[in-house]
């Protein structure tokens, strides 16, 4: 059998391949339209390897190798649930500080942009969640048992995902850039022991898109 430390290292590999191309297709398409980029291209990018690697090299059910329980404990749920309220309540107050109201960052705001907002968001955390806690962080902290070094390591990788975002997107410079870099990195922090303490995927999934889409909405 493989030594642990020579399998995380293939994993590594297929992350900084997975990295390249992704690196490559935002520098050659940096404009497409959101839902091209969540529902095709990461799955594609990001979901795909995964899948090959766990049932290629781990022979495992793919579910299970990413520790995803889509039926959750309902407390897993709740959680998730009581952090997205959290990031919610956060942003309207820091609105209502600054602009005396709740005021939407899109425009033309209706019941087909929201359940595509939804969608996109869902996407977004689903594909980033899978190769940055189910797949990255898992192994290491089964390598490792130190839930920090993982996390703090899973966390830089995942900041480098978005490496290829920050600079092809002409609207993320200067103070707003180290801005998105804090966020990132706090949210992958925040996740990555919500993952490690629950041991399941759903739950920093969801965590993911109540971020994401109150920031999307509201920020």
């Amino acid at each position: 059998m493989m030594a642990k430390r020579d399998t995380n290292q293939r994993m590594l590999n297929y992350w900084a391949i997975i990295l390249i191309i992704w690196s490559i297709y935002r520098f050659n398409f940096p404009y497409q339209k959101d839902w091209i980029d969540e529902f095709i291209a990461k799955p594609l990018v990001f979901i795909l390897p995964v899948y090959y690697y766990v049932r290629r090299y781990e022979k495992e059910d793919f579910f299970k190798a990413l520790n995803w329980k889509i039926e959750a404990p309902f407390k897993d749920y709740a959680l998730a649930t009581l952090i997205g309220l959290v990031f919610l309540s956060t942003v309207i107050f820091s609105n209502l500080l600054k602009i005396g109201k709740i005021g939407f960052s899109v425009n033309n705001l209706n019941f087909a942009a929201i359940i595509l907002t939804i969608g996109i968001t869902l996407a977004t955390s689903i594909s980033e969640e899978i190769l940055s806690r189910g797949f990255v962080l898992k192994r290491l902290y089964e390598k490792s048992k130190n839930m920090l070094t993982s996390s703090f390591l899973a966390s830089v990788l995942f900041f480098f995902l978005h490496v290829p975002m920050f600079f092809t997107n002409a609207k993320i410079a200067g103070n707003m850039l180290v801005f998105f870099i804090a966020i990132d990195l706090i949210l992958s922090l925040a996740n990555s022991f919500i993952f490690l303490e629950r041991k399941n995927l759903t739950v920093p999934i969801l965590v993911h898109t109540f971020f994401n889409l109150t920031f999307y909405l509201f920020a």
